[in-house]
């Protein structure tokens, strides 16, 4: 509980309601709703954010249970196999739609769950400002999971000169903090509608395809 929005005065013991133990009880509440999934590393964040959102705790409980249960299934089930799942397709959506980085990447072994795990794990949360999250979780209630890859795919894309003139693995990891900040995400208006125009066509037929192969090769590998 320490840990989730440490500087967020509504998050310290102090406060007067503290949300910690708002935080608490929906975290509880949802592992004995969903005992399959319990409690994953993540989940605090999105809570978190959630009840900062919705200043209700039965409110947080349910959009938690539509995020983690429905629109992004397996990303906090112990195995992660969800969330190891989409990383892999985002693997390949770079491969096919940036392939200049993709080699940059695979030349300098670099896996993609070392550069953007923390922006599926957390959707965001903590990466980009806080009301380009809002606008994002806002797409991603409404029209699913599809939404993180189009994010994904425009940081990479609107950073791809700067990301190309890294030159060890060490400066790719770092080049990718370095694009989750500055100007283009926190004028939230104008960074929505690249997201929608950046990745060009990006089909759900496409990305349930690439869910299917990448689950069977992570599958496969065990």
């Amino acid at each position: 509980m320490n840990r989730t929005f440490p500087d967020n005065v509504k998050f310290r013991r102090s406060a007067d309601p503290c949300l910690q133990k708002t935080l608490y009880n929906v975290l509880l509440a949802y592992g004995h709703h969903n005992q399959g999934v319990g409690y994953c590393q993540g989940m605090n964040f999105i809570a978190g954010y959630l009840i900062l959102i919705t200043k209700n705790e039965e409110e947080s409980f349910w959009l938690l249970d539509a995020l983690v249960g429905r629109i992004l299934p397996d990303y906090y089930s112990p195995e992660m196999l969800g969330l190891k799942t989409d990383q892999e397709v985002l693997g390949e959506l770079v491969r096919t739609k940036l392939p200049a980085v993709a080699a940059l990447m695979d030349g300098h072994g670099v896996l993609w769950t070392l550069v953007v795990s923390r922006w599926f794990i957390c959707l965001f949360v903590d990466i980009l400002p806080v009301e380009t999250v809002l606008r994002i979780w806002d797409c991603l209630f409404n029209e699913g999971s599809k939404i993180i890859f189009r994010v994904a795919l425009t940081l990479i894309k609107q950073h791809q000169a700067f990301i190309l003139e890294a030159t060890s693995f060490a400066d790719i990891c770092e080049k990718f903090k370095e694009i989750t900040k500055g100007s283009f995400v926190t004028e939230c208006h104008t960074f929505m509608q690249k997201i929608f125009s950046e990745p060009g066509s990006l089909p759900m037929t496409t990305i349930t395809r690439l869910r299917e192969s990448c689950r069977a090769k992570l599958l496969v590998q065990g």
